[in-house]
């Protein structure tokens, strides 16, 4: 048998997965590796932080299959020199033929003083469940600050404030105005949004340590009951530590198959791999998808061909439930419809 190893339940390794299933070969055994016993829908993880959503909105059941064995547990070490993969407390170990690392990412907390310590983060489905009970356990007129103003930053504020109307919610952008990637048009929306909405923008922040009850910025200390980190992450710690060639963002360099150039058995997509694109789910789905066709070949000792470019179809952001942004048909666009384009894209995700 043929064993194939998938390091993370995401975007990345889901969509290979099931390109895979669409025309597995006998001799196949694939083995999935994730911490949680279903796929977590990363995207919606602002909702569980904000207590808008059940967990059960953010998770769809992994397919069942003869030929696929699940491991719900955390890796410790991915051994690429004995082609093995190491599960915590090192009583478990995995050897592969073939390997997808989709493991994601993780905060960047830039060497901050207490902002690992004292911050709640969006990042894994159980930070989300933590900083969802911090918030919705406040009482009234409690302080919210987020740390960072991109996409996460922006859905977490505006789905707290539309959850507490209470709150005091303040939001520490490091640039000079929020999501910097986008179009301004989008800018000026947002920042308009929420400053009817009572949130609290402050430009220009530079973060200088985190205490359990407050953020000093700028040498200005605001008093503060939760802080939730948005301001940044770094590929998983276990793909750091890979003797592989990275980029000056920790990723690993990959060729145009998504292969690591030095062990082309070892595939890596998503947040783990270098990419002109920015991270995204979008991103690690189409990759996901190009890995499959690669390795359908390779499974079937075929020469595979080149996978063709990754075409993003742009990018959509919530403000609560009625109100969104985004770009859709390379135009900025704000308002309803590219909130209820974000609702479809989760529908069809749940349904894939």
């Amino acid at each position: 048998m043929k064993e194939v190893v998938i390091l993370g339940g995401g975007y990345g390794g889901m969509n290979t997965l099931h390109g895979l299933l669409d025309q597995i070969p006998e001799d196949v055994h694939i083995t999935v590796v994730d911490r949680n016993p279903y796929h977590s829908l990363k995207t919606e993880f602002y909702t569980i932080a904000a207590g808008t959503e059940s967990d059960r909105h953010a998770r769809v059941d992994f397919p069942k299959h003869e030929q696929v064995t699940y491991v719900f547990d955390e890796v410790e070490k991915i051994d690429t020199d004995n082609e093995t993969i190491i599960i915590k407390g090192g009583e478990k170990s995995l050897p592969y033929d073939y390997l997808l690392i989709g493991l994601g990412c993780e905060d960047n907390y830039h060497g901050i003083e207490g902002a690992r310590e004292f911050t709640e983060s969006v990042q894994t489905f159980s930070k989300a469940r933590s900083a969802g009970f911090a918030i919705n356990n406040l009482g009234a007129y409690g302080k919210v600050t987020v740390v960072g103003a991109g996409l996460s930053g922006i859905e977490v504020a505006s789905e707290v404030r539309e959850s507490r109307p209470d709150l005091n919610i303040r939001l520490l952008d490091r640039g000079e105005t929020v999501l910097k990637a986008f179009d301004s048009k989008i800018q000026d929306y947002v920042e308009k949004w929420f400053k009817d909405n009572e949130v609290e923008v402050i430009h220009g922040a530079n973060v200088e340590y985190v205490e359990k009850d407050g953020v000093c910025n700028n040498g200005v200390c605001y008093l503060n009951d939760v802080t939730v980190w948005t301001a940044g992450v770094r590929p998983n710690f276990l793909v750091r530590e890979l003797p592989f060639e990275k980029d000056d963002q920790e990723k690993v360099i990959v060729n145009d198959f998504y292969q690591v150039p030095t062990h082309q058995n070892v595939y890596v997509v998503g947040d783990c791999a270098a990419s002109e694109h920015s991270p995204s789910a979008q991103l690690a789905g189409q990759q996901g998808e190009k890995v499959a066709d690669v390795l359908n070949a390779v499974l079937r000792d075929r020469v595979p061909e080149r996978p063709s470019e990754v075409k993003l179809k742009g990018a959509l952001g919530s403000l609560g439930k009625n109100d969104g942004f985004g770009n859709m048909l390379q135009k900025p666009m704000t308002g309803v419809l590219p909130r209820l384009a974000k609702s479809g894209v989760l529908w069809l995700s749940k349904r894939h």
